[in-house]
């Protein structure tokens, strides 16, 4: 507990020995994020993520569609823009500069930039609806090799059963030897 009361003092004393423009260029830096995230409509994208998220779920188990009202209610708890706004700007703050982030929205201004915002969650559907379908396509693959490596593993665990000197357990139910 007083390690943790250190590592805070620490913390506050370094952010107010911050020379002024380093704060500055860090506020700056998050505001350049949340221009960029809101030029290109995040906030809606999200909702729309929700939806599709929720309908697919829904598509594959039509039992929880009952649920539907509840769940959603659910997801726009944890994934709605007010209880990401600050994590999706941290995310793009550790990844991109502000000049970057400054680039990003330049190009998000253009005519193909305005395309890319628009037709993006199209394509992103588009392209978890063709990777949804082709593991389904598969899916017996992977059911195969799933079973073929836990008969392998179920069979290797009776060969190789460690050797303790002890006689095996009888099994529940079995008649004892005399």
């Amino acid at each position: 507990m007083r390690f943790m009361k250190f590592l805070l003092s620490l913390l506050a004393l370094s952010l107010l020995t911050l020379p002024p423009a380093a704060r500055a260029d860090e506020a700056s830096h998050r505001k350049a994020a949340e221009s960029l995230l809101g030029l290109v409509g995040m906030e809606a994208l999200l909702n729309k993520s929700v939806d599709q998220m929720l309908q697919m779920q829904v598509s594959q188990n039509p039992a929880i569609a009952p649920y539907q009202a509840e769940m959603k209610t659910f997801l726009n708890k944890y994934m709605s823009w007010p209880s990401m706004k600050d994590d999706m700007i941290k995310a793009y703050t550790a990844s991109f500069t502000e000049p970057e982030l400054k680039e990003l929205a330049a190009f998000y201004q253009t005519p193909v930039g305005t395309k890319t915002i628009e037709t993006m969650p199209a394509l992103m559907a588009k392209g978890a609806e063709m990777a949804q379908k082709r593991v389904q396509e598969h899916l017996p693959e992977l059911q195969a090799a799933i079973a073929a490596k836990g008969a392998a593993a179920a069979g290797a665990g009776a060969a190789a059963a460690p050797v303790t000197g002890a006689p095996p357990a009888k099994a529940a139910g079995s008649p004892a030897k005399k």
